[in-house]
């Protein structure tokens, strides 16, 4: 499902969500005393890193009015407008291994990225 936060159909692809994911962001959604029917991981793209942009996130209680709203596995996920030019058919994944664990996002849209992956351009 995917609309922007008036209950419009959203335009554009919207982002997916792999399972890992959503059950990593709901539980600390829920560590946070936060509601999982309302609350969502924000994602958004904002200058800077070595290659011009990079990837933010972090909880809110509620979507924007012009955010599209992302709903999978029971996340929430909240991206404005801007954010959705540069992350629109991306997918958010979680990686646990031996050297690091976190949220990755696999996004089509970037042309090269930073030799750390923490930047990228479009």
């Amino acid at each position: 499902m995917s609309t922007d936060a008036s209950g419009g159909e959203a335009t554009g692809v919207p982002v997916t969500v792999t399972a890992d994911a959503a059950r990593e962001a709901l539980s600390l959604l829920e560590g946070e005393g936060m509601d999982t029917d309302v609350s969502g991981l924000r994602l958004f793209v904002q200058q800077g890193g070595c290659a011009g942009l990079s990837y933010g996130m972090r909880f809110d209680t509620e979507p924007e009015e012009d955010d599209q709203v992302t709903e999978q596995h029971g996340l929430r996920v909240f991206v404005d407008p801007a954010s959705m030019n540069y992350v629109g058919g991306a997918k958010l994944d979680y990686e646990s291994g031996l050297q690091a664990a976190g949220f990755h996002v696999e996004n089509p849209n970037v042309e090269s990225e930073c030799g750390c992956g923490e930047s990228f351009r479009t």
